[in-house]
């Protein structure tokens, strides 16, 4: 097995970091937009008045960047190219986001939002993989330019990790469905236009089959935002949705009556992976920071790098990072070769490390640079802020070490759940 970085992949990162410097970082310093990742100043993203919603400034300036980016052609890296994309593989995609998180918090790689410049488009993913033809006529250039999205209405506030147990349902009415229920944590739902809601259709509670994808219309009647949920880290675009008799037509279902759930869990594989290489470079990001920083540094007349106890706890981190890379990379390199759902306990054991792994690297890097770690003056807490959340919300580590605990002692199976594509 090669370990080397493919060289047209290494030429690439290249690219991106011209990119960067020529065109993102130009506008990130613009009209004063470098509020938005300045950490004393990180308020500027909250709409106080509206509720602790995204600023729409801040919106329309991430917005801006990938519309650049995609003109550019890297925006869709990982789409195919009959979309406009340049047939990313997993691999690519887990390597292109650790670089990106490494370079830290910036316009080209934002961790609150995952927004990046090289986008990982679940949605659009979704809808190449899994809509109807008349799905994808309506859908794929708007989904691809910005112009239409939908959220995931999956959690229940009743229910969290158990979605097999949702007690959100639709009822066919004629040529139409009627769904009632209600959906929380639907993140971007404040922008989306549409919610993709998962209602039990069939079956009953517990089965993984009979639960059903609509895209629903936010403006359909009976579609209600309850609430938008304020979070560790602000600003908020998680909001509680209600639906009540909200009806919507036969050609709304998405990846067939009955089989929402599982095709979902096809997005859920392919972005786990990603996000435990946003993670990874996170905490690499930290690392860096704090090797620099002890060097730089001399209390007592000696640099803070010559202490063990300085040196340790970062050799431990960097240790794991090591590891986890490798993981990471063979993980993705076997779903391209092998299919998504061959390596589920990998994706699994990836996602929980990563995400705890960001969290004490950065916790570590505020104790070695002090006072100044513990302030916004340096990213650290935002980091851990954020990627805290990632160890509930990306599956709760609880959850993801219960998967592979499934596939170690034969509860489960590494294989498609019925009627989910593994590869093209």
């Amino acid at each position: 097995m090669d370990f080397d970085i493919p060289e047209k992949l290494a030429n690439y990162l290249k690219e991106l970091d011209d990119f960067i410097e020529s065109t993102i970082k130009p506008l990130e310093q613009q009209d004063d937009n470098i509020r938005f990742f300045d950490h004393r100043r990180e308020d500027a993203r909250t709409d106080w008045d509206r509720g602790g919603l995204p600023n729409e400034e801040w919106e329309q300036l991430l917005f801006k960047a990938k519309r650049l980016a995609d003109a550019a052609g890297h925006y869709r890296y990982a789409q195919p190219k009959e979309f406009g994309g340049k047939d990313g593989s997993n691999l690519d995609m887990a390597i292109i986001r650790e670089h990106l998180a490494v370079k830290g918090l910036g316009l080209h790689n934002d961790l609150q939002n995952e927004h990046s410049i090289v986008g990982n488009n679940v949605g659009l993913l979704l809808m190449i993989r899994y809509g109807t033809e008349e799905q994808k006529a309506e859908w794929i250039d708007d989904l691809a330019e910005g112009r239409k999205g939908f959220a995931f209405g999956i959690t229940e506030p009743d229910h969290g990790s158990d979605a097999t147990h949702m007690e959100t349902r639709a009822e066919k009415d004629g040529d139409e469905w009627v769904i009632n229920g209600r959906k929380t944590w639907n993140t971007g739902i404040h922008k989306a236009q549409y919610d993709m809601v998962m209602a039990r259709t069939s079956g009953k509670a517990g089965d993984g089959d009979g639960i059903t994808a609509f895209l629903t219309p936010m403006k359909a009647d009976g579609v209600k935002i309850e609430e938008m949920l304020w979070t560790f880290n602000m600003p908020t675009d998680h909001g509680t949705v209600s639906f009540t008799d909200v009806r919507v037509p036969h050609g709304s279902i998405f990846g067939g009556e009955g089989r929402g759930l599982q095709v979902v869990q096809h997005f859920f594989n392919e972005n786990r992976i990603r996000q435990a290489a946003s993670s990874l470079g996170a905490a690499q990001f930290c690392i860096n920071e704090s090797v620099k920083y002890a060097k730089q540094r001399k209390p007592f007349g000696k640099a803070l790098a010559t202490n063990q106890g300085i040196q340790f706890p970062l050799v431990e981190l960097q240790t794991q990072c090591d590891m986890l890379r490798a993981l990471i990379h063979k993980t993705a390199w076997q779903m391209d070769k092998y299919g998504a759902f061959t390596v589920s306990d990998k994706v699994s054991m990836c996602n929980y490390w990563s995400n705890r792994l960001c969290c004490e690297a950065a916790d570590r890097a505020m104790q070695v640079h002090g006072g100044l770690g513990y302030s916004r003056h340096k990213p650290f807490e935002h980091i851990y802020r954020h990627h805290r959340r990632y160890r509930i919300t990306e599956g709760a580590e609880e959850i993801q070490m219960r998967r592979v605990a499934g596939y170690m002692f034969g509860f489960m199976s590494q294989q498609a759940p019925k009627g989910v594509k593994t590869k093209d």
